[in-house]
């Protein structure tokens, strides 16, 4: 059945840069209506007026990790909206410093930005979807959040979660008309690098190699909106060599490690 995102209201999450930019401006494009969500409002603005048709579309900023924002957030997307659709959890934060060089209270903060930020927000949706008889839940996860590496310890542990609470997300509201998705970025071209915390919790402040290497925004919106019209619930979006990474773990992890071990990627 075809998608008629001109009948859809979309909900993205850190819609002020990255992937959560081109993911709003594509939908846009497709004729959906674009909620914006993140911490800078004069972002979201700017997000907005890239927008086609930009008149429709609603900023509600917000943060994530605040419980009492995010309801409110939630109740301020309601009453404009009046009806939320998609829900697209990706806010987040990435992580860059070996785990003995982590601080706890670090890893507590990726793991609340990463993962019970996002569960929190889907639990406010949830029951007015499916009282309105379905929508779509997507969680951004990351190819990390299959594979173990070097620097993302507790990125890669939050990402984990993510993907095993939206399977069972999936199982438990499958008969309810709640479609589960989830994405797996690789390297992308944004700032999340730059932004990435330390062991200390401070930025990175820096891009990595592989990351400025990698698929740029817009063709990961590109190829991100083709899965989801298809209606695909496990979708990877990366270069050649992640996509290889995750095939030759599902045959032999120990082989994965050893390569892993090996490129000490970064």
């Amino acid at each position: 059945m075809k998608t008629k995102y001109k009948d859809l209201t979309i909900w993205i999450t850190g819609a002020s840069s990255g992937i959560g930019q081109a993911l709003a401006i594509a939908f846009a494009k497709r004729g959906a209506r674009i909620i914006l969500s993140g911490r800078d409002n004069e972002k979201l603005e700017s997000v907005k007026k890239s927008c086609k048709r930009a008149n429709r579309h609603i900023v509600i900023p917000f943060d994530i990790s605040d419980a009492t924002q995010a309801k409110a957030a939630y109740d301020n997307a309601k009453a404009q909206a009046g009806t939320i659709d998609w829900l697209i959890n990706n806010a987040g934060i990435s992580q860059r410093s070996l785990i003995m060089e982590t601080d706890e209270d670090v890893e507590r903060q990726i793991m609340e930005i990463d993962y019970f930020a996002q569960t929190r927000l889907t639990r406010l949706v949830l029951p007015d979807m499916i009282a309105q008889g379905g929508g779509k839940i997507v969680m951004v996860s990351s190819v990390a959040g299959l594979l173990g590496t070097q620097y993302r310890g507790a990125y890669g542990a939050a990402k984990a979660a993510l993907h095993m609470w939206a399977n069972s997300l999936r199982a438990e509201l499958y008969d309810q008309g709640i479609e589960v998705a989830t994405i797996f970025p690789g390297f992308i071209q944004t700032n999340i690098s730059i932004n990435a915390l330390t062991g200390d919790g401070s930025a990175q402040g820096t891009m990595d190699e592989a990351t400025n290497k990698g698929l740029t925004a817009t063709e990961f919106a590109k190829q991100v909106v083709k899965a989801l019209t298809k209606g695909e619930e496990y979708i990877i979006v990366a270069g050649s060599k992640e996509k290889l990474a995750t095939r030759v773990n599902r045959m032999s992890p120990p082989k994965l490690y050893k390569l892993i071990r090996e490129s000490q990627v970064k």
